[in-house]
C-alpha cells in the first residue's frame, strides 16, 4: 500500500503554516513534510504534530538563497562552516520531531569553472551531514532538481544522484527522487525507479509541465504509482505540487490512487 504525505510549504498556503497540520488531518492524511520548518518553533510543530496526530516524516537543511535565486548553501566551498551551523540546526529539529529523513538541497553553480570544486564540496558536506544524522536512525537524503527551474543546479539528474552514492557508499544516504524534477529533464521515471528503488529514500511528485497535482500534465501516474506499489519500496510518497485550483479540490484530482 502506497504512504502519501502532504508538503505543506505548497499546499494549503492559503493559510498560516501553523494552520496546515491541521487541513492535512482534515483532508484525511497521517503524514506531512515541510521544505523549511524554521519559521515555527520545535514546540510548535510537536504540538499541531500531537494534536493533530501527524507525523512529520521529512524537512530540508536550510538552502540559504536558493529560493531567492542564490546557489544556495551545501556546495559553495567559502560557506562550509556555514553549512555546518545549518546542520546543528537542523539536529535540533531532528532530535525532537524524529523524521524518517531529511534532504539536502545541492543548490547551483553559477560559475561552470567551479562546478569541480563545487561537487566536491557538497560530497564532503554531504558526508558530514550523514555522519551527524545516522545515529538518530534518520536517513540523509539529496535531490536532483530540474535546469529548466534552477538553471546552474549541481545535481540534474537521476544517473548524477547514483554516482555519488556510489562514491559516498554510506549506509545513511538515499536519493530523494522527484518525479516533476526529472520528468522535466526527460528523464525515463519509470526505468529509473524500477532500476533504482533501492537506493531511494523518499520520492516527491508533481505533474509536468505546470508542477501541477496529478492529472493536470503529462505524467501517467497510475503506471508510476502501480510500479512503486508492486515494488519492495516501503517509504514514503510526498505530493509537492503547486495546486492548480484550492487544496482540497487538487487533493480529489488523485483520491483513487490512495
Amino acid at each position: 500500500m502506497l504512504q502519501f504525505s502532504l508538503n505543506l510549504s505548497l499546499l494549503f498556503t492559503e493559510k498560516p503554516l501553523i494552520e496546515r497540520f491541521e487541513a492535512a488531518r482534515s483532508a484525511g492524511f497521517d503524514a506531512v513534510e515541510i521544505q523549511f520548518p524554521y519559521s515555527l518553533s520545535i514546540e510548535q510543530i510537536k504540538q499541531q504534530l500531537a494534536q493533530h496526530r501527524l507525523k512529520l516524516v521529512l524537512f530540508n537543511i536550510d538552502a540559504d538563497t536558493l529560493l531567492q535565486g542564490g546557489e544556495g548553501l551545501a556546495a559553495i566551498p567559502e560557506k562550509k562552516a556555514q553549512f555546518r551551523q545549518a546542520v546543528e540546526q537542523t539536529l535540533r529539529y531532528a532530535e525532537a520531531l524524529q523524521p524518517k529523513a531529511i534532504n539536502i538541497l545541492p543548490g547551483c553553480c553559477f560559475d561552470a569553472t567551479r562546478k569541480a570544486d563545487y561537487v566536491a564540496t557538497f560530497k564532503e558536506n554531504l558526508l558530514y551531514a550523514t555522519e551527524r544524522f545516522s545515529h538518530l536512525g534518520i536517513t540523509t537524503v539529496f535531490e536532483a532538481v530540474n535546469t529548466q527551474d534552477m538553471p546552474g543546479f549541481l545535481i540534474a539528474s537521476g544517473q548524477a544522484m547514483v554516482d555519488i552514492l556510489a562514491q559516498l557508499n554510506h549506509s545513511g544516504l538515499a536519493m530523494q527522487y522527484d518525479i516533476y524534477h526529472m520528468q522535466k529533464m526527460g528523464e525515463d521515471c519509470a526505468g529509473f525507479l524500477a532500476q533504482h528503488l533501492d537506493k531511494i529514500g523518499h520520492i516527491q511528485f508533481a505533474d509536468c509541465p505546470g508542477r501541477g497535482e496529478p492529472g493536470s500534465g503529462q505524467v501517467d501516474f497510475e503506471h508510476l504509482f502501480g510500479l512503486i506499489e508492486r515494488s519492495a519500496y516501503r517509504g514514503w510518497i510526498g505530493a509537492e505540487y503547486r495546486p492548480t485550483n484550492d487544496t482540497l479540490q487538487s487533493l480529489q484530482r488523485w483520491q483513487h490512487f490512495r
